[in-house]
């Protein structure tokens, strides 16, 4: 029962933290697109998406520092916990001297990364990413502090501080954009939004979880075990940024005027997204607790039944806004946006879903430090992904990126039924058979009413409200019965 009070806890607190950054994130460009014109709003985008990037460098240390953590509470050793934090923070903070470094090339060089880009607006975009970019760089050391919560299991104080973070920075950027501000001072809100949440979550780990960086705790054998755990992630990083971390910026650079209905499309699939990942990630202190315990088969058996319920959740988020993804975007963004995002939308929404399918899996290997064995897949994910994004992009435009998402989706996920899953059965042990028909086939099969009016929505007409509610309505009760089974086999697990 105490397992699963603290997997529904951090699930909640993961899901407040990732719905207070999903509200500003679609507050956001609802008032934006309507004081901002397309190319002052896609140059905006742009500037968040390089910015970002900063945030690469981090290369797993906070999924690193939670496992050790975790693994350290449950042995209750106090030291090895503070050891791998401050070895962490140490080497989290020259990754933020790192970043800033390559941030000033990137500044300088905008110009010919983005040649669409107005004369008139690229002083602003220089400024604006060098602040922005600066401050998540400065940022990086903050992962090693989430990390420690994370491996604690007390999720809610990440969840209080980014997630208010992320609502401050929203209704920042609200007020500054309805009164005509430029986007310096709008990357001045961001950045100062982004320092003081640093600051709090640095207040926290001082006060309620009691841990302090400690010099003389930074040991060379540790980072060299947290090198070896994070060098699988770093792999997966690389790969996530091939998978979507480019995609804004190769829509900038072929269709810089489609990039603003791409961003929108995107913010939608990353919405979704968001909320599965919120929920799965609370499971990955509990499976390196198994891990620990060399329990493979409740590893396994939690794979299977954390599939189910994702793809569940998936399918039960995506699929309404695939059936309206017009009217939908013309309440949300307006007419012109619709048209020109409903098409982008409907293939993203596709590919989340297939790509999401195999997070719980995905979250078990970095669990169970098993993220080093599997690299392969992911970089054909991320390898296809890119070049059908820049032969299709540059053909078709934003909507040939699209596509090329959806190919490296269904490559990934082959990649790890056919290629990860028979290598990891030593720690993980589960038939690929099994997972395909119960964790996979079987939340397909109840969402075939819900699949069946998305196809008939591509042929040119909605649905009527009582047959999407009744499509619904039955897809739901499928999949309450399913997770009703899921979690009686996690509570059997535990």
């Amino acid at each position: 029962m105490q397992t699963r009070w603290r997997l529904a806890k951090n699930a909640i607190a993961n899901l407040t933290r990732g719905g207070a950054a999903s509200v500003a994130a679609l507050l956001l460009p609802a008032v934006l697109v309507r004081h901002m014109s397309q190319i002052e709003y896609s140059v905006w985008v742009l500037v968040l998406q390089v910015a970002a990037y900063s945030s690469y460098l981090e290369f797993g240390l906070q999924t690193a520092v939670g496992r050790y953590v975790a693994i350290a509470d449950e042995k209750h050793d106090a030291h090895q916990r503070d050891t791998v934090f401050s070895t962490a923070l140490v080497g989290l903070s020259i990754a933020s001297v790192i970043g800033i470094i390559i941030l000033i090339g990137v500044v300088c060089a905008a110009g010919r990364f983005f040649p669409s880009v107005p004369a008139a607006l690229l002083p602003q975009m220089r400024w604006s990413l060098l602040i922005v970019g600066t401050s998540i760089a400065l940022g990086l050391p903050s992962a090693a502090w989430s990390g420690v919560f994370i491996g604690l299991q007390r999720n809610e104080f990440i969840a209080i501080v980014i997630g208010g973070s992320k609502l401050f920075s929203a209704l920042g950027l609200i007020i500054a954009v309805i009164h005509g501000s430029s986007l310096v001072l709008m990357a001045v809100i961001v950045a100062a939004v982004n320092l003081a949440s640093y600051f709090l979550l640095y207040l926290l780990v001082r006060t309620i979880a009691q841990t302090k960086f400690q010099l003389h705790l930074v040991r060379k054998s540790t980072a060299k075990e947290l090198f070896g755990y994070c060098f699988g992630l770093m792999i997966w990083s690389l790969s996530s940024i091939l998978v979507s971390g480019l995609d804004l910026i190769l829509v900038g650079r072929f269709e810089l005027r489609a990039l603003a209905p791409y961003a929108i499309a995107a913010t939608l699939v990353n919405f979704i997204a968001g909320m599965q990942n919120s929920i799965l990630s609370a499971t990955m202190p509990h499976a390196a607790v198994l891990h620990a315990r060399k329990d493979s088969i409740a590893l396994g058996n939690m794979v299977i039944s954390f599939t189910r319920f994702g793809l569940l959740l998936l399918i039960l988020t995506g699929m309404p806004l695939l059936i309206y993804a017009m009217p939908l975007l013309r309440v949300w963004v307006g007419q012109q946006y619709a048209i020109q995002g409903h098409l982008l939308l409907a293939v993203l929404l596709v590919a989340n879903i297939i790509r999401l399918s195999c997070a719980p899996y995905a979250v078990a290997l970095v669990a169970t430090a098993q993220q080093k064995l599997v690299t392969l897949s992911p970089l054909m994910e991320g390898v296809a992904n890119l070049i059908a994004s820049v032969l299709l992009g540059m053909k078709f435009g934003a909507s040939g990126v699209a596509v090329g998402t959806l190919i490296g989706a269904i490559i990934g996920v082959l990649g790890h039924i056919l290629y990860n899953m028979p290598r990891t059965r030593k720690e993980i042990l589960l038939r690929i058979e099994e997972f395909i028909a119960m964790a996979l086939a079987l939340p397909v099969l109840t969402a075939l009413p819900l699949i069946a009016l998305a196809i008939h929505v591509r042929k040119g007409s909605l649905p009527s409200p009582p047959i999407f509610v009744s499509a619904f309505a039955v897809t739901t009760l499928a999949a309450a019965i399913i997770i009703m089974r899921t979690m009686g086999n996690n509570q059997k697990a535990a």
